[in-house]
């Protein structure tokens, strides 16, 4: 088991690929925390680790409040004194045009996944720097390295996640910690979910793949694994592309 006992919270993993990482790092043998504001489907995905003799814990946290990342940390701490690893996988996007982005809609997306990056990361990282080691990995987006339309609030937001992953990685390499990122490609998860249910978008979208298939939440989740397992310990500031090939065009 690539991760036995290994303490790994992972954010936004309510559903969708946050979910299948907290899956799949619990069946490596990690102890997984799972975080959500959706404290309701936290519990659901905690309570399927568990039955198969995981360990696993929800507990209802805002990635974008430091209280409640505060809260969730001393929970953590008590339980287990330790992080080995943490997975930034909060998440929200918002289809529109550009010129119809209001405030509150940039606000709220780069709120979630940009900030919702950099707290967690903080303030995980100040436990790490003392125990001096650690992994650190991010989702991001293929949005954030090319244009998609009506994604302006949600691409820039991932933009900021791939570099700000190289960022920290550079500060933090001294203490052993290995911050990482992984660039998503498009997967049939609840945030483009509506887009796929449309059979030409889907056919459009298949067609720019050069594997010719959609991804699953399961692929991300594996990248996940190697870059928390010691295999990648050589391995820092990087952006895994995971995404059948989408960007190779």
């Amino acid at each position: 088991m690539e991760l036995r006992n290994r303490i790994a919270i992972i954010t936004g993993s309510a559903r969708g690929i946050g979910e299948a990482i907290a899956i799949e790092m619990a069946n490596e043998g990690a102890k997984v925390i799972l975080c959500d504001t959706d404290i309701d489907n936290c519990e659901i995905v905690a309570d399927k680790i568990k039955e198969k003799g995981y360990d696993a814990l929800a507990i209802e946290c805002d990635v974008t409040s430091k209280k409640d990342i505060e809260k969730m940390l001393k929970i953590v701490l008590k339980k287990y004194q330790t992080i080995d690893i943490l997975i930034n996988a909060a998440s929200k996007d918002i289809v529109k045009q550009f010129l119809k982005t209001t405030q509150e809609d940039w606000d709220s997306t780069i709120n979630t996944n940009l900030k919702g990056m950099f707290l967690p990361t903080r303030m995980v990282g100040e436990i790490m720097v003392e125990q001096n080691r650690g992994k650190i990995i991010s989702i991001s987006s293929i949005a954030g390295d090319v244009g998609f339309m009506y994604a302006s609030a949600f691409g820039a937001s991932k933009a900021g996640i791939i570099n700000l992953t190289k960022e920290i990685a550079m500060e933090l390499a001294e203490y052993n910690i290995n911050v990482n990122g992984i660039i998503s490609g498009v997967f049939p998860t609840v945030i483009e979910e509506n887009a796929i249910e449309d059979k030409k978008i889907k056919k459009d979208l298949i067609e720019h793949i050069p594997l010719r298939k959609l991804g699953k939440p399961k692929d991300i989740a594996k990248a996940a694994i190697f870059l928390a397992s010691n295999k990648s310990d050589y391995i820092t500031g990087h952006n895994l592309v995971v995404d059948g090939g989408w960007l190779t065009y």
